[in-house]
């Protein structure tokens, strides 16, 4: 494209154009500026009368407000621009970008899951964002509440991407915006939105492709038989990317979407070590086919067992996510969370506690009154599970 920013954005905002029209646009006529011109006869050739390109003053509005947001506009032509995401189809024609976009070149893998997770959802997904980190790769993830959130703050020291569904200055859910500013100081907040977006409904979808886009792999954890990190996994499939998950207990509703995706052929891992050894197979058997041609290569990586060990082990001694602060709902609001937090597969007490953020005895004797109603049940080693 030989344009200015303002004049893609213009296209890109013109009412009636999406990412693949604005591709297809771009294609048929060589510019932006180009197209711009011939948008107003190609809607009155489709029946549309009174068709307005965007106006200049609207583009250069948004321009303005990522500035004064310190974010950065990055076009699908820039050298910025994700190698991976611009491969896909339909690909956003621009981001805007707060934080460092060296993260953007880097090897990318997607950590997702339920919001509602359980809290050995949460330590599974704190060991696999960090031992990924030790890897070299880069997290990507929706900023969302649950598995989305233990992935980010675990991979804050090694690169984290977080790929918001309204702009890249409105914070969604709010309570993660102290988390939103320490990955714009260590990784990339990234939006295809206008600056000042609030998030919708339908953003989502589109924002969960980029997810994907920009992943050589998704690993999802926990999720439901029907929920939006599903959309995510069938995006990864479509854009030809590898899906992993990791599996849980049959009776967990929270497990049925891991469940279903590994016996529908994705790739089982229960840690990073098994994504590392997976993406080095995908790496290898590309070479092999295309043995004259030499690709990026990938980080070093290591699927060495003992070394996979001890990331768990720290992992489950490691960072919590951010507490909550007191419980301000009482004893019942506080049942009702430690609930959500647990499944028939057996979680640690002491890691459900912590999660809790809550002290300690205030947890314990609520969890006394759930095993007194036969709610949960403690088993050896001090789990504690769903009845």
């Amino acid at each position: 494209m030989r344009d200015d920013d303002l004049t893609v954005l213009r296209l890109i905002r013109s009412r009636k154009v999406g990412p693949a029209t604005f591709h297809r646009l771009i294609a048929e006529h060589g510019s932006a500026s180009e197209a711009l011109r011939a948008l107003p006869e190609i809607a009155a050739a489709a029946g549309i009368e009174d068709y307005n390109t965007c106006p200049e003053g609207v583009a250069a509005a948004e321009l303005s407000a990522g500035r004064r947001a310190g974010a950065r506009l990055i076009r699908c032509d820039s050298p910025l621009y994700p190698p991976a995401l611009r491969q896909i189809e339909g690909a956003p024609p621009i981001l805007w970008l707060r934080g460092d976009p060296a993260c953007l070149a880097r090897d990318v893998v997607a950590v997702i899951g339920a919001r509602n997770a359980s809290s050995l959802g949460l330590r599974m997904a704190r060991g696999m964002a960090a031992g990924l980190g030790e890897q070299g790769l880069v997290v990507a993830a929706g900023l969302a509440r649950g598995i989305d959130t233990a992935a980010h703050n675990a991979a804050l020291p090694t690169g984290t991407i977080a790929v918001m569904a309204g702009g890249v200055d409105v914070i969604y859910p709010a309570e993660n915006a102290v988390l939103a500013a320490q990955i714009a100081e260590k990784g990339a907040l990234i939006s295809e939105q206008p600056p000042g977006t609030e998030p919708a409904a339908r953003h989502f979808p589109p924002r969960n492709r980029i997810v994907s886009g920009l992943s050589r792999a998704v690993v999802v954890i926990e999720a439901a038989h029907r929920s939006g990190t599903l959309i995510t996994a069938k995006n990864a499939l479509d854009q030809g990317r590898e899906v992993m998950a990791v599996p849980g207990h049959p009776m967990d509703a929270r497990a049925a979407g891991c469940n279903a995706l590994i016996r529908d052929g994705a790739l089982l891992v229960r840690g990073a070590a098994d994504v590392a050894e997976a993406l080095a197979q995908v790496t290898q058997a590309r070479e092999s086919a295309h043995p004259g041609r030499r690709p990026p290569q990938p980080p070093a990586i290591s699927a060495d067992v003992p070394a996979q060990a001890a990331r768990q082990a720290r992992a489950t001694g490691g960072p919590a996510v951010a507490p909550s602060g007191r419980d301000r709902g009482g004893p019942v609001h506080l049942e009702r969370r430690i609930l959500s937090r647990l499944s028939p597969s057996p979680t640690d007490e002491n890691d459900l506690i912590r999660d809790l953020g809550v002290p300690v005895s205030v947890a314990n004797a609520a969890i006394v009154a759930l095993e007194l109603e036969g709610r949960v049940t403690r088993v050896p080693g001090g789990r504690i599970a769903l009845c």
